[in-house]
């Protein structure tokens, strides 16, 4: 429960994320590369006072979620040609923004170009996340949350994604105690027990696709998000005590953490991190050394990684988000400009 006290934080980081949407997707247009519209949204954030509360993320046509760009500029598995927007394309921008730890978490999806071969897939994608959020009242169960978002899918002619949904956020924590569905899930689904909790704050997020299978996968590798995340399930200190960690690997995984607590994490944020003990060394030599570093840190259990998600079926994937803290009254959306 987030405390009175507590709220201008939050209010204020989903002030400045719905700005960075409102403020950046203009930039999504064709010839455009994504890594540029990811490096404008996260420099915009830090301009009008937030952090990142996890790396901007861009999600092309039948890729769902969880993909930045890395150091190395590595396309998504089964991607082919130059990661530059293309018209037609459908586009997911998710952007989240932290205040000393307080979190905001939204996404649009646009259409590159006037064509206009998606506007009944995101329409409806935006009219399912504000189904759900108007249900969002204390105590109504989470089965009719997420039966909210069916209904407005299936009326349009889309499915609902299935094993995708939203999230309880708490400080520092993204992904914190309750999920929130984004389908119908039904009273008795053991994953969604319980109801909308009074002073929690959740992000509200269905997905859509013109698919057939209403799920997503995860796309090959289990990093090929780029992204990592500090688990906390091991200290620096006790990792070096057991003889897990040597010095230099020690003073990463402090540096990391540090910087990043337990929030989610680009690779392309961290990667520089090694040249401080290695000034001048040889790129090759410096991504041999980042790598193993990395597979010492997950194997410790340090950090975790995530894999890029995309449609089973390859469907078109549309999403809109909003971040909400529940009041006496209903829903506040914390996420507005």
């Amino acid at each position: 429960m987030v405390e009175e006290s507590d709220l201008k934080q939050w209010r204020d980081a989903g002030h400045v994320a719905r700005r960075t949407l409102e403020g950046i997707k203009g930039e999504i247009v064709a010839g455009k590369a994504w890594d540029d519209v990811i490096d404008s949204a996260e420099r915009f954030i830090r301009r009008h006072g937030g952090t990142p509360a996890f790396p901007v993320t861009i999600s092309v046509n039948h890729v769902a979620a969880h993909y930045t760009t890395n150091s190395r500029l590595t396309p998504p598995d089964g991607f082919k040609g130059e990661m530059v927007f293309q018209n037609g394309d459908l586009v997911k921008l998710d952007v989240g923004v932290h205040i000393a730890g307080a979190l905001a978490d939204n996404a649009i999806s646009i259409e590159v170009g006037s064509g206009g071969n998606h506007t009944d897939q995101i329409k409806a994608a935006r009219e399912a996340r504000d189904a759900s959020v108007e249900m969002m009242l204390p105590g109504t169960p989470w089965h009719l949350v997420g039966a909210a978002a069916e209904q407005v899918h299936k009326d349009a002619g889309f499915e609902p994604i299935r094993n995708l949904c939203g999230h309880e956020l708490k400080r520092w924590n993204l992904h914190a105690g309750k999920s929130v569905p984004s389908y119908a899930c039904g009273s008795e689904n053991p994953g969604f027990k319980g109801e909308v909790e009074l002073g929690s704050v959740y992000a509200v997020e269905p997905f859509n696709t013109n698919g057939k299978s209403g799920l997503i996968e995860n796309i090959p590798p289990s990093s090929s998000s780029n992204i990592f995340r500090v688990t906390g399930n091991i200290t620096i200190r006790k990792a070096m005590s057991k003889g897990k960690l040597k010095p230099l690997g020690a003073t990463m995984a402090r540096y990391i953490e540090e910087r990043y607590n337990t929030l989610p994490f680009a690779e392309r944020w961290a990667y520089p991190l090694l040249e401080k003990p290695f000034p001048g060394e040889e790129k090759e030599v410096l991504r041999r050394k980042w790598n193993a570093l990395i597979r010492k840190l997950i194997s410790i259990r340090f950090l975790e990684t995530y894999a890029a998600l995309r449609c089973e079926d390859r469907g078109m994937i549309g999403q809109f988000e909003h971040t909400v803290h529940i009041t006496e009254g209903g829903p506040e959306i914390l996420t507005v400009a």
